[in-house]
């Protein structure tokens, strides 16, 4: 049910993300990544509108590691960090990480191969039913989306995603 994809731009990395509903134990989750004991970027599915957008977060993540340039501790809260519109590291957490009452969560894991036994590590953490990934905009609050990112109806004409996607990518050139 996960879906892994490869970066082109570093093809010894791999980007898996997991979709689960009904989670019962999402603080003790976030306690563990908090703690370093979970390594992956746990994510609030709510404010994405689709898998490319933590993809992205991703690849922007490891291209700020690769050159030493990250603003946050470690690759998964740098995805999480990249998933937001703004340059505000505790807003970013606010907004994109999980909170102790989500009953929902997106997994992205970086590695450098298909290393199952990670993947089956953190999905057996997680009290929950994991679903696929394409059920991913059942999860969406577009209005919520469209207020956080400040996109205005003439942006929205060319699709909300891709005016979500355009304000990722040039946040840190605005």
């Amino acid at each position: 049910m996960h879906f892994t994809q490869k970066l082109e731009l570093f093809p010894e990395q791999h980007v898996t993300q997991m979709l689960f509903k009904d989670v019962n134990n999402a603080a003790e989750l976030r306690q563990d990544a908090v703690e370093g004991n979970i390594h992956a970027a746990l994510i609030n599915p709510t404010m994405l509108l689709s898998p490319f957008q933590a993809l992205l977060a991703a690849n922007k993540a490891i291209h700020s590691q690769s050159i030493g340039k990250m603003k946050t501790r470690s690759l998964n809260s740098e995805i999480i960090f990249n998933l937001s519109p703004t340059n505000n590291i505790s807003e970013a957490f606010k907004r994109f990480g999980i909170s102790h009452q989500d009953r929902s969560l997106l997994v992205v894991v970086v590695h450098s191969r298909d290393d199952s036994e990670v993947l089956s590590h953190i999905a057996i953490r997680v009290d929950g039913q994991e679903v696929p990934v394409e059920e991913f905009s059942s999860f969406s609050d577009p209005a919520k989306i469209r207020k956080l990112y400040k996109v205005s109806p003439q942006e929205e004409s060319g699709g909300l995603l891709d005016a979500v996607v355009c304000r990722m990518a040039t946040k840190d050139v605005m």
